[in-house]
């Protein structure tokens, strides 16, 4: 009995129907993140300017595996094609090794024609042929959810759990939803947030992209102290996980402990909604952040991805903590907040 052939071709992304038989494919595999839906590579493209492609591998016309793309165009940064754009993963999802070196190899292609010295596989299943896989840098961190408050109180570590219980003790007020109001104040206390680790805040337009392509997929939670926002987290749901994304807060939140507050009722909250895995998402080792994700009780995975360069070309480095972007991170936070958040979006729309 002859195999059938597979056929590669780039999704009509403009076609509705297409479009939810793609999503309706990733969604019911137990191998995927939010990063590979046409949702979030959309949004990429519509709120930083940027062109999603999407990949998809068909044997008699059924779906055997996808590759989506974002195609990051920047004066600073050039030019790179991205699985996925401004995502922790993404990738190859594939039914088999042949699949994905097609797929892979679709990929280079589709480079070399948009003239981008650069592709990156960001998780997701990496092909062998031609292709640089790196590791060693980041840790993701996810596990299952305890049965009710109380356990998931207990599961965390006493020294970190005493740090909870202080900010439980301020009573602060909690706020669930994806209101206009929401979004504005999490854009702010984000942009505050990024400017004061040194880097430029993403374009407002590409969370707003975000959450409406995912609709009751995403929301943000607020927390506050007598109507002053102190802490704010922007999640995304995809199958069983539930995974803060991006966070933003106020100088005061280390006075209250706020963001730990945040992080314990959004553990509940994704609970209330049936999510089994909180994903707390990735930090690159020996950082802060993956400390405190480790303070919580998580434990962290290294993740390892995979790049291609063209010949005589090194695939670019957009990683902040890199040497050479020291000195500009340092000039970066002496920035005033307002000037920053300006120029910010421009330049961060580049970095994919």
């Amino acid at each position: 009995m002859l195999a059938h052939a597979l056929n590669i071709d780039l999704a009509d992304l403009s076609d509705a129907r297409e479009v939810e038989a793609i999503d309706r494919w990733i969604c019911a595999r137990g191998d995927t993140t939010p990063f590979h839906r046409p949702a979030w590579i959309g949004a990429v493209a519509k709120g930083c300017r940027q062109q999603a492609l999407m990949l998809v591998a068909r044997r008699a016309g059924d779906i055997c595996g996808v590759l989506p793309l974002n195609l990051i165009a920047s004066r600073l940064f050039g030019r790179a094609l991205v699985s996925s754009g401004f995502a922790v993963d993404g990738g190859i999802v594939a039914d088999d090794s042949a699949t994905v070196e097609a797929l892979a190899g679709q990929c280079w292609q589709l480079a070399e024609r948009h003239r981008c010295p650069t592709a990156e596989l960001r998780g997701g299943r990496l092909p062998e042929d031609g292709w640089t896989r790196k590791g060693g840098a980041y840790l993701n961190f996810a596990r299952p959810l305890e049965a009710d408050d109380e356990a998931q109180l207990l599961a965390v570590p006493r020294k970190h759990r005493a740090e909870l219980r202080k900010g439980l003790s301020f009573d602060l007020d909690i706020e669930i939803g994806r209101d206009r109001r929401l979004l504005d104040i999490h854009y702010r206390l984000y942009a505050e947030n990024v400017h004061r680790l040194g880097t430029p805040v993403f374009p407002k337009a590409m969370f707003e992209a975000v959450l409406a392509a995912f609709g009751e997929d995403a929301d943000i939670l607020l927390v506050s102290k007598d109507g002053a926002p102190l802490t704010t987290i922007f999640t995304l749901y995809h199958g069983q996980s539930c995974m803060p994304y991006w966070q933003g807060s106020a100088l005061a939140a280390r006075a209250f402990r706020s963001n730990e507050v945040a992080y314990f009722h959004l553990m509940g909250h994704a609970r209330a909604r049936g999510y089994s895995i909180f994903d707390f998402g990735r930090s690159k080792v020996g950082t802060g952040p993956a400390a405190w994700k480790k303070s919580w009780g998580w434990e962290g995975e290294p993740l390892v991805y995979a790049a291609r360069a063209a010949p005589g070309r090194e695939a670019r480095d957009i990683n902040p903590l890199s040497p050479q972007y020291q000195r500009k991170v340092e000039l970066w936070k002496k920035l005033p907040l307002p000037l920053a958040s300006l120029l910010g979006p421009h330049i961060a729309r580049g970095l994919g």
